[in-house]
């Protein structure tokens, strides 16, 4: 996957994802694995139904977001 915009570790928590992206004010992050491979995307409405939900931890990563979503 190629593509333009921010790009982050997987193994970033959803907290530091949803700052990070209002601090560059964006709506989406490119996620990239250990080997800086862009494996996928995630949006801020993915992530905001994920940090409402009743399983949410402040400890939930973006690649537990995607394994979730599947």
């Amino acid at each position: 996957m190629n593509g333009a915009g921010p790009r982050v570790r997987d193994d970033m928590t959803v907290e530091v994802a949803l700052s990070l992206m209002t601090g560059a004010r964006v709506e989406y992050l490119l996620l990239c694995d250990g080997d800086d491979q862009c494996t996928g995307s995630i949006t801020r409405a993915e992530l905001a139904v994920h940090r409402g939900s009743s399983r949410y931890t402040d400890r939930l990563r973006l690649r537990d977001v995607l394994t979730l979503s599947r």
